[in-house]
């Protein structure tokens, strides 16, 4: 499993979880992006990396559909992690 080269941003408080549930769940990143696109939201790589990197604002929409394809209480990505 590859690491993160740079340390987490302080722009959103979902990324982490987002990225961990759906490590926890065996989904590539460009599978979920995919996903994510078919759902209606316009998402690329880049902008996918950044959310989870905690580097840019996540949208309610982007919020809502990931919790949807990840299958789990939209409450679960606002859980604190430390």
């Amino acid at each position: 499993m590859k690491t993160r080269k740079l340390p987490l941003g302080n722009s959103n408080i979902v990324g982490a979880n987002i990225c961990r549930l759906r490590k926890e769940r065996g989904i590539k990143q460009k599978d979920f992006i995919a996903k994510i696109q078919t759902m209606g939201v316009d998402m690329n790589p880049t902008s996918y990396s950044k959310l989870e990197g905690q580097m840019r604002i996540a949208t309610d929409k982007e919020i809502y559909v990931i919790a949807r394809i990840l299958e789990t209480d939209i409450n679960e990505l606002f859980k604190n992690s430390n």
